[in-house]
């Protein structure tokens, strides 16, 4: 269910705007959205776990947060890294 070290350091090298960024929007946007997909697969399995169901819409939120901050700030990168993702925008 957690993102394993090595994933997350090729998701921060591959979103990194610079090198050893690991604080950018870009870098919070793609753990944020591996840390859904990993937890919505467990609530496949997992109906009634609410508890990680309540931490899993507070993920999408911070994500939408993140992803508005970064439309306004640079829309470029914005485009950019909602299609690397693939998320519904």
């Amino acid at each position: 269910m957690a993102i394993t070290a090595e994933r997350k350091k090729e998701l921060i090298q591959e979103f990194a705007v610079q090198a050893g960024d690991n604080g950018s929007p870009e870098v919070q946007v793609a753990i944020l959205t591996e840390h859904i997909r990993n937890l919505t697969s467990h609530l496949k399995v997992h109906r009634k776990d609410y508890t990680s169901r309540r931490g899993l819409l507070m993920m999408v939120g911070q994500r939408s947060k993140l992803l508005r901050y970064l439309r306004r700030r640079n829309p470029k990168s914005y485009q950019e890294i909602v299609q690397k993702l693939g998320l519904r925008r």
